[in-house]
């Protein structure tokens, strides 16, 4: 998710912002469980899968956003 930025920053930024760091392991999670669900490990419904995704992308708007006040 943060390819482009110094992993640096984005583990300093966890180390000084909780909402930050909760936000940045609740997106990894969700994108771990969206990815075995699209592999058919994790059996999920269409609907529910629809909602990870979309909370996963909110997660990742909200966490770019973040970064990129503290920045």
């Amino acid at each position: 998710m943060f390819e482009a930025q110094p992993q640096a920053d984005v583990e300093a930024l966890m180390k000084v912002n909780s909402e930050f760091r909760q936000l940045y392991f609740r997106h990894k999670e969700l994108d771990k469980q969206v990815m075995d669900a699209e592999l058919g490990v994790l059996p999920i419904d269409d609907t529910t899968l629809g909602q990870m995704k979309r909370e996963k992308l909110v997660a990742k708007q909200r966490l770019l956003q973040m970064y990129e006040r503290a920045n």
